[in-house]
């Protein structure tokens, strides 16, 4: 069988899947991330794990403000981004997605907020788009454009420039954007760094596929659906489940995404590479894989974690040490810290004591475990937080 070779560009994709068309799917069932001897060169560059857990540390709670739109009073914020650079929207500013209308109508939210990272900040509004109809998905590329979807909206993934004007739309295999994801260029993968790829990965919670694309048109620039069969629930409003809470580790290419319909985080190793149709298959019960390519360095799922304390999650932020924190959708406002390198548990906390659903996103900030910070929205009182040390 024929190594796996990275492809960047669209000719190239399909001369690999001509060449590759007798490969065998390989299972993979591995619980936690963990590495064979292929992987050496490539992890000699992954620092040590840390397994401090951050959680216990945030004890402080700080509102930084509403998110209710100014215009037409959307509510129900259900996605975080932050502004990376100063082009137009300003270096640490959030944008924020609104899911539900000003009577708190599920699926019916049109909007995106700006918010300065400070409290007593003001929302202001980015965009309205009626095609964003149940908004639940943002993120914000090296370029300030800001990418957003919507749950009952048009079925596309509409990108905006940082004035709001469309800059470009991605629609089929997007069918029901539900978590949006932007990956730069991962600095182990030469050949990937060397075209600066910039990927937009989407959850979708219609079809349970990852869709990906590049936003700078570098390696794959046209909509690619990579993976499927995550279990989805068909939901219409906030109890929709699907691929969700989407996170990605620069430090080791790997892209993370909950389930929350059968209670699992897993991981796609070697994500920036990710190319080729369906190349990662969700099995059935949502703990293992079926892979395209039998190669160290293709992509390939994993299991992080799955059950308990995990209860329908539908939100996850990936923190600086590399431990992810999950939102659970059911049995309280709890997050969970979990160690992708042990695949255990740190920590729990309950945020909002209300029984009803309200942590719809999560987002982290911070360079070390001494200065990372916690944002995360709560549509019980239709606000942006901050949970700091």
């Amino acid at each position: 069988m024929l190594s796996y070779t990275k492809c960047v560009t669209l000719a190239l994709i399909a001369v690999l899947a001509a060449a590759c068309s007798n490969s065998v799917a390989v299972p993979s069932t591995h619980a936690g991330v963990s590495y064979g001897a292929s992987h050496a060169a490539a992890d000699s560059a992954v620092p040590p794990a840390d397994h401090t857990s951050i959680l216990k540390k945030l004890t402080k709670d700080v509102v930084i403000g509403s998110t209710v739109d100014p215009n037409n009073g959307d509510t129900g914020p259900h996605a975080i981004s932050i502004v990376e650079t100063n082009y137009g929207l300003k270096k640490g500013q959030l944008i924020v997605c609104n899911f539900a209308n000003s009577s708190g109508s599920a699926g019916k939210g049109t909007t995106v907020e700006v918010l300065n990272a400070k409290p007593g900040s003001k929302p202001t509004t980015f965009v309205q788009d009626d095609r964003l109809a149940g908004c639940d998905g943002a993120a914000t590329t090296l370029g300030d454009e800001v990418c957003a979807g919507g749950l009952k909206g048009a079925g596309e993934l509409i990108c905006f420039d940082h004035s709001g004007g469309v800059v470009q739309t991605y629609g089929a295999p997007i069918k029901a954007p539900f978590s949006v994801a932007d990956v730069h260029c991962n600095v182990r993968t030469a050949s990937f760094c060397g075209y600066s790829a910039e990927y937009i990965f989407v959850g979708d919670a219609k079809t349970g596929g990852i869709v990906n694309f590049s936003v700078n048109q570098y390696g794959n620039p046209n909509e690619i659906q990579v993976a499927s069969g995550f279990a989805v629930n068909k939901g219409s409003g906030w109890s929709a489940l699907g691929p969700s809470g989407l996170s990605y580790n620069p430090k080791r290419d790997e892209l993370y995404i909950t389930d929350g319909v059968n209670d699992t985080v897993v991981g796609f190793t070697n994500a920036g590479e990710l190319f080729v149709k369906n190349e990662i298959i969700v099995l059935k019960g949502g703990k293992t894989f079926k892979c395209k390519y039998d190669s160290g360095r293709a992509p390939c799922g994993t299991l992080i974690f799955a059950g308990s304390p995990l209860n329908a999650p539908v939100a996850m932020a990936m923190l600086p040490n590399g431990n992810l924190i999950v939102a659970n959708g059911k049995g309280g406002n709890t997050l969970v810290e979990i160690d992708v390198s042990t695949g255990k548990v740190l920590s729990t906390k309950v945020i909002d004591k209300n029984k009803k659903q309200a942590i719809f996103a999560l987002k982290a900030i911070g360079t070390k475990d001494s200065n990372t910070a916690l944002y995360y929205t709560d549509r019980n009182d239709n606000s942006l937080h901050e949970l700091e040390q």
